[in-house]
């Protein structure tokens, strides 16, 4: 079975990084598109970033040119990559699976499994 564990979540003053992780085991890593998405306190989850079998990348505009998603798929684990962060950055971050190779949007029915979630803590 499909499983995304997050880790790497914590507390940062503004402008600081972090570098959130994701360790995915049960299918075939390699073949498939990842993402990431975050959920703040009585708001909708959102898309942040996506990342294609092929590398391909995609970013919501609100994390672009300051976020940075990866993949290294010899050790089935994703990254993102957060510097500058801001205080509405804050939220639980979610890692997940996409359907296919591709991902085409940031929408959350293109992503069939999700992890528990790591938090991320950004004060002013």
């Amino acid at each position: 079975q499909v499983r995304l564990v997050e880790s790497g979540g914590g507390s940062v003053q503004a402008r600081g990084s972090l570098r959130p992780s994701c360790a995915a085991s049960g299918y075939t890593y390699s073949y498939y598109c990842r993402g990431w998405f975050r959920q703040a306190p009585v708001k909708e989850r959102e898309g942040v970033a996506s990342i294609d079998s092929n590398g391909r990348t995609r970013y919501a505009e609100s994390v672009k040119g300051r976020f940075t998603i990866s993949r290294a798929n010899a050790r089935n684990t994703l990254y993102l990559l957060m510097n500058s962060l801001k205080p509405e950055d804050t939220a639980l971050y979610y890692c997940a699976k996409g359907t296919g190779a591709y991902c085409y949007t940031l929408e959350r029915y293109e992503y069939d499994n999700w992890g528990q979630g790591t938090q991320v803590t950004v004060s002013s």
